[in-house]
């Protein structure tokens, strides 16, 4: 029986068990809003049971990739989704999104007199200490004329709904407006999981909005097709699987500080094709990090000069350095008079009563209530009397008062006094049933093409998990949860894609940072010697196909095993070849990350990884990103290894699409493993190999099988050495990585059009040469070694060519600027 017959019993079931706990402040309590039913049929018809949906839902979200990390932690948290939504009729959000756009003209508004001629500070409005006691007030862009005309071309929200109904601003994000990307994210892990919700509810899509968002950012620079980047603080930021998830939707160059250079007014990204100018930044960097010889000259994550190409109008940085000064809570108390003297009108949106403690009035107002208001800092940091943060008066013991009004008593600018604002509530699924939770929620604007501010239909909710329904308790929040607004009209399928036949048809990706040419590189490096190095360890303990009934190898053999695994700095010489002490040894050369072991690799391949969402899969992520095994065994564990490790490699060569940036990935594998085989060969095939040499080499190159399928009597040296180095046709060979990595070269892109080979690819060639034309009846350990020399030395030029610490070598190369 089709599961969907039995959806509406279910759904008005899971309703009933809601109402028993719900109140009058709940947002479908009691309703008879049919869009809540069906929501909820469409959630039963895809579910057995709520805990099934919601860890349906779930995996949705990580098969998206969507992820977060907490200030402080290493390792990424999966972004916790709600499989319930939080429905908006289309008619109240209407009158939303123009109390939105309104705020945004009104800070606008104030942003350009504030960094202009200061009118609303000189005639009273503004008292100056509001301005100047910001840290995000930046002085030196007062009478900057910021390029494109705006200081704000993309806002943020968070609003509250009041037990009756009103919405309230409770904070604006100005500086960096994080969330939308959860937002699109909560939005495809829930459309995924609700299919038939769209169709059925007539739900906004978000689509238009960034596509007007990229629009507008486009309109504002001076080139008719301009290069846009995201620029991040890098993958240790807390919502990095954000940022990179909004550069690959809005199809923007997600750059860090150190890919660009600020040369002669203009800004460029470093590429591997050269210096590219760049038009426009979205920054998701704190401002006073921008640039350390204009602000913060401790900063390092920031680009020299990028300031003074501003000031020139030669680069959009949206939003404008310094529009964080209106986020301050003090600002909140000012901004109800602000628009009334500025528009006429009152805010549509109001905010929640606040009572800035550097008026003598409203400090004193703040004393007598303390106890029945929020008490929190004025202008971010937290002041010596909150050392933690927001906290409502009636809450602080009798110690902590004092320090808060002794505090207040000395600096009462630092503190705002704020009414305690009770929030609305949304069911949540919480075991296997629907209880009610506080939310609120956050709303985006931005510019479009013609400069003016358009709304994204919904946003993302935040839901507490205290059931007190306070804004002061609700915090950032235990879950997310998509937010849709529906109403009665159909709505027109819209996506980002491009018409069929609207665009020319292009087979590069585009521009290439060579920090991500780097990353790439190495992350093929890494991946390559772990496997290298996990061979290694399991030939060392006895996984050789090629020993009989489990027979030990020859010690000689062992001991040279046992210096290839500790010349690869992956575990300290062990005192003596028993069996018992190697186990210990291959499991240090496995899991200390002490040394360079292969878990210490694989977390350093990992990182590569979560800064480079923007161009991996997700199935490839998540491999490189899997724990490391857990099983009791230690072959049993290096096989689990080896298979991921193949399924990686699986990944790269099938999957991934033949551009640029899969070349240098390439390379990195074929430079690691032409080493690694260039050393085993030298090691175990040398004259004097015994058998168990011999078969170690096989096993080292993976090429067992094929030696056997070639030569089935037996071993003999000088085979095993032409198929393993000399073989042009052997995946593993020596032969066949340099021949790879020669071609490899000759398709990367060059700094001159004179036709003659680059440093790098000349060396490529001349070790290929010399392997090619060497035979295995004379190959002897000084020529090996000298590959391996050379092999060193070409990754050192491929890192000088393309993987630029600055731009001298670019512009010494004749580079035109572009």
């Amino acid at each position: 029986m089709d599961p969907s017959e039995d959806s509406p019993a279910q759904a008005a079931a899971w309703t009933a068990a809601y109402r028993c706990t719900a109140t009058s402040s709940d947002v479908m309590a009691g309703s008879g809003d049919p869009a809540w039913h069906a929501m909820l049929e469409e959630l039963a018809a895809v579910a057995s049971n709520l805990s099934h949906a919601r860890d349906r839902v779930q995996r949705h979200a990580a098969d998206i990739g969507t992820g977060f990390r907490i200030i402080g932690e290493t390792d990424e948290r999966p972004w916790p989704v709600s499989p319930v939504p939080l429905l908006i009729e289309s008619g109240e959000w209407t009158g939303i999104a123009a109390g939105v756009i309104q705020r945004a003209e009104l800070l606008e508004t104030i942003l350009a007199d504030l960094y202009g001629p200061g009118r609303l500070v000189a005639d009273g409005h503004i008292p100056a200490a509001l301005a100047t006691g910001s840290p995000y007030f930046l002085r030196p862009m007062v009478g900057v004329t910021p390029p494109g005309g705006h200081h704000l071309s993309f806002v943020a929200f968070d609003l509250a709904r009041g037990p009756d109904g009103e919405w309230r601003v409770l904070a604006d994000h100005l500086r960096n407006p994080a969330g939308a990307g959860y937002a699109l994210e909560n939005r495809l892990a829930v459309s995924r999981t609700l299919g038939g919700l769209q169709n059925r509810l007539n739900v906004q899509r978000h689509a238009p909005f960034f596509a007007a968002f990229r629009a507008g950012l486009a309109a504002q620079c001076r080139r008719a097709d301009p290069r846009i980047g995201l620029l991040t603080p890098g993958r240790f930021n807390p919502s990095y699987p954000e940022q990179a998830h909004l550069a690959r939707y809005l199809g923007l160059l997600l750059v860090e500080g150190a890919d660009l250079a600020a040369i002669e007014g203009h800004v460029y990204v470093r590429t591997v094709a050269g210096l590219k100018r760049i038009d426009a930044l979205w920054r998701r960097l704190d401002p006073r990090l921008l640039d350390p010889l204009a602000f913060d000259s401790h900063s390092q994550i920031g680009v020299p000069g990028l300031i003074d190409a501003y000031v020139e109008e030669q680069v959009v940085i949206a939003n404008a350095p310094g529009a964080g000064a209106l986020e301050s809570r003090a600002f909140s108390a000012f901004l109800p008079a602000l628009a009334r003297h500025l528009s006429g009108e009152p805010l549509k949106l109001p905010n929640i009563a606040t009572w800035w403690c550097g008026g003598r009035e409203q400090a004193a107002h703040v004393a007598e209530h303390l106890d029945r208001l929020l008490i929190a800092p004025a202008f971010g940091p937290g002041p010596l009397g909150l050392p933690d943060g927001p906290r409502p008066g009636g809450s602080l013991s009798p110690e902590e008062r004092a320090a808060l009004v002794t505090d207040m008593a000395k600096r009462p600018q630092d503190y705002v006094g704020q009414e305690m604002v009770h929030l609305s509530t949304m069911p949540v699924v919480i075991g296997n049933r629907l209880e009610p939770r506080p939310f609120t929620l956050r709303v985006f604007a931005a510019r479009d093409g013609n400069g003016r501010w358009t709304v994204l239909p919904g946003g993302f909710g935040r839901i507490g998990d205290h059931p007190d329904a306070t804004a002061a308790m609700i915090g950032e929040g235990l879950w997310s949860s998509d937010v849709c607004i529906h109403g009665p009209e159909p709505v027109p399928p819209v996506s980002l894609l491009a018409a069929p036949d609207s665009l020319n048809v292009r087979r590069n990706p585009g521009t290439l940072p060579s920090r991500v040419a780097d990353n790439f590189y190495w992350l093929g490096r890494y991946l390559e010697r772990g496997e290298a190095l996990l061979a290694a360890i399991r030939v060392m303990l006895g996984n050789s196909i090629d020993v009989d009934g489990g027979a030990a190898l020859d010690p000689r053999t062992v001991g040279r095993l046992v210096g290839l695994i500790t010349g690869a700095g992956a575990a300290p010489h062990p005192d003596s070849l028993h069996r018992a002490t190697l186990t210990q040894f291959a499991r240090t050369a496995m899991e200390d990350e002490g040394w360079h072991s292969v878990a210490r690799i694989n977390r350093l391949a990992r990182g590569i990884s979560e800064g480079s969402r923007d161009r991996l899969s997700a199935d490839m992520v998540r491999l490189l990103e899997a724990p490391f095994p857990s099983h009791a065994g230690m072959l049993d564990r290096a096989g689990s290894l080896q298979r991921r490790y193949a399924a990686i490699a699986g990944l790269s060569a099938e999957h991934m699409v033949h551009t640029t940036a899969w070349r240098f990935h390439d390379l990195g594998r074929r430079v690691e493993r032409a080493i690694a085989v260039a050393r085993a060969t030298r090691l175990f095939g040398m004259a004097g190999a015994s058998a168990d040499d011999l078969s170690t080499l096989l096993d080292l190159a993976n090429s067992q099988i094929s030696y056997r399928q070639r030569y089935p009597t037996g071993l003999a040296r000088v085979a095993v050495v032409d198929l393993v180095a000399l073989d042009p046709n052997n995946p593993r060979a020596l032969a066949y990585q340099t021949a790879r990595i020669a071609d490899g070269l000759s398709r990367l892109p060059v700094l001159s059009d004179d036709d003659m080979a680059e440093p790098q690819q000349a060396q490529a060639i001349a070790i290929r040469a010399a392997v090619e034309t060497a035979d295995a009846r004379n190959l002897d350990a000084d020529m090996l070694g000298d590959v391996e020399r050379r092999l060193g030395q070409l990754s050192e030029a491929i890192a000088r060519r393309y993987f630029l610490q600055g731009a001298e070598p670019l512009r010494a190369g004749g580079l035109t600027l572009a």
